[in-house]
């Protein structure tokens, strides 16, 4: 029983690593689609564990957080590119 009560703190311990440390030369799209894939395989893994396979939960929850976060991150750039070209033609019009 003992091995049991470690077992869980093991994957917490190396997300928080990652989390903490994996992020430093990344991208903004990257970083959001690394975190949605972090979290979707923690929902996935709980969603999966009440189903009876915790493995594909977080597997399946994986890709999804990865694809919504990628999505998420390259939209955000879009905005941000219209936000610097507005700025941009409104700095070079006459006044």
């Amino acid at each position: 029983m003992p091995n049991l009560k470690i077992r869980p703190i093991v994957p917490l311990v190396i997300g928080a690593t990652l989390a903490l440390t994996g992020c430093a030369g990344l991208s903004d799209t990257q970083q959001r689609t690394m975190t949605g894939s972090m979290g979707g395989a923690a929902g996935g893994a709980v969603i999966g564990a009440i189903a009876g396979n915790a493995g594909l939960g977080a597997l399946i929850g994986a890709g999804a957080g990865a694809l919504g976060g990628f999505a998420y991150g390259k939209h955000k750039e879009a905005v941000d590119r219209a936000y610097q070209q507005g700025r941009s033609d409104a700095s070079t019009q006459p006044r």
